[in-house]
This record gives C-alpha cells, sequence and structure tokens, in this order.
C-alpha cells in the first residue's frame, strides 16, 4: 500500500465489521467512500478474528483507533506496544484505546520505541514507514507492506513478545 491516501469515509467497513450482515446505513459526511490505501489497511485489521498485536512508534489517527476499539469490543485480544514520548502527544490515540481496556505498554528509557508493526492473527504482518497519524496516512508519502508468509510473521511476532515482555510494568525502575 502506498500513501498518501485521499480522505475517505469508513464508515461503511465499521459498521459492516461491527454487525455484519447488517446492511449499512449512509453516512452523512461529505468524504467518499471508495478502495483507498487507508480502506484496504482497515480491512486488513478488521479481519482479525484472534488477536491484534500493535507495535507503533505514533499512533493519533481517529479511523484506525475507531478499529482497534472495534476489534477489541468483538473480542479480538488487543495488545499495544508504543513509545513512551509520544503516546502523550496531542491527539494522540493511546489514552483512548487504554481507557476502552486495551492492554498497552510503553519504553521506559530515552531511546524511541520507533517500530511500525501489526500482526493480525499471529498470521499476516503489516509493517513499512506508516506512523498511524492522519498527517501521514493523508500527506506522506509512506509505504505498508502486508505480508502472509510464516517466517517473516514469526520474527516479527517473536520482537513483539521479547518488547512486550521487557516493556511489563513490573520490570519499570523509578530510581
Amino acid at each position: 500500500l502506498f500513501f498518501p491516501s485521499r480522505p475517505c469515509c469508513i464508515e461503511a467497513l465499521l459498521a459492516e465489521a461491527a454487525e455484519p450482515g447488517t446492511p449499512a446505513r449512509p453516512c452523512p459526511c461529505p468524504l467518499p467512500s471508495g478502495d483507498t490505501a487507508l480502506s484496504r489497511l482497515v480491512r486488513r485489521l478488521l479481519s482479525a478474528r484472534r488477536s491484534l498485536d500493535l507495535c507503533l512508534f505514533s499512533f493519533s489517527c481517529p479511523q484506525l483507533a475507531r478499529a482497534v476499539q472495534l476489534l477489541h469490543r468483538r473480542g479480538v485480544r488487543v495488545r499495544l506496544v508504543t513509545d513512551s514520548q509520544y503516546m502523550g502527544l496531542h491527539g494522540s490515540q493511546i489514552g483512548r484505546l487504554r481507557h476502552a481496556g486495551i492492554q498497552v505498554r510503553h519504553d521506559q528509557h530515552s531511546g524511541y520505541m520507533h517500530h511500525k508493526f501489526a500482526i493480525v492473527d499471529r498470521r499476516m504482518l503489516i509493517t513499512g514507514s506508516l506512523n498511524w497519524t492522519t498527517q501521514a496516512i493523508q500527506s506522506n508519502r509512506e509505504n505498508v507492506l502486508v505480508v502472509e508468509d510464516a517466517e517473516y510473521v514469526k520474527a516479527f511476532l517473536d520482537e513483539f513478545e521479547r518488547i512486550w515482555e521487557e516493556y511489563n510494568p513490573t520490570n519499570y525502575s523509578f530510581f
């Protein structure tokens, strides 16, 4: 997938994922719906049935946050690792996701947690240069690669699990 992606409405995608088989009501927003890089990314995320592991430097796109929250409400286990310095910035969706009950862990050192990847159901890897921000999605030259090769998925899953354990709050030191 290549970005920037033109602004688009993903309400129909979210409605279908929330209540499969229910006819979508027309959205009153002026944005066009259709096939864009953003809608393709959202469709891949919404394909999760069991788990979604996210390792993201910056996450401020409300549309992607809504998709992640929907998965969580549907019973998908969602875990998120992020950068401590960027999770508190204006517009960050991390607090909203945490408030919704999604497990969030962050780094505790001065270097950035700069990864940008997602793993859907331990079988699909979504990775690339894209920060999950509206700015990146609508304005930046970015790329996202979607891979279902077990060897690559396993390498990223191993990295996620390593970081998830390293950022376990029981390991934090405050002195």
